[in-house]
């Protein structure tokens, strides 16, 4: 989990760029925190997958196969 106060650079980083502009420092920094940013959403959204099933209205086990190798991949490590 990205920290608080990461969050809080990356916000007011954005907000400087749209008002006056970033410097070549910020734009570096900019990159670097959202960066962070997306891996750790990505990271989320694919344990969140690693946990899901999809069953139909017949209750059958529909799961794509993506997840089920990717919830089997997991269970070997």
């Amino acid at each position: 989990m990205i920290s608080k106060e990461k969050l809080e650079r990356i916000n007011k980083l954005a907000k400087k760029s749209k008002e006056e502009g970033l410097t070549v420092k910020e734009q570096a920094e900019q990159k670097e925190l959202r960066e962070e940013y997306l891996q750790n959403v990505r990271k989320s959204f694919k344990n969140q997958l690693k946990s899901m099933t999809v069953k139909d209205p017949e209750g059958e086990d529909v799961t794509p196969k993506k997840v089920r190798d990717l919830q089997e991949k997991d269970k070997k490590h």
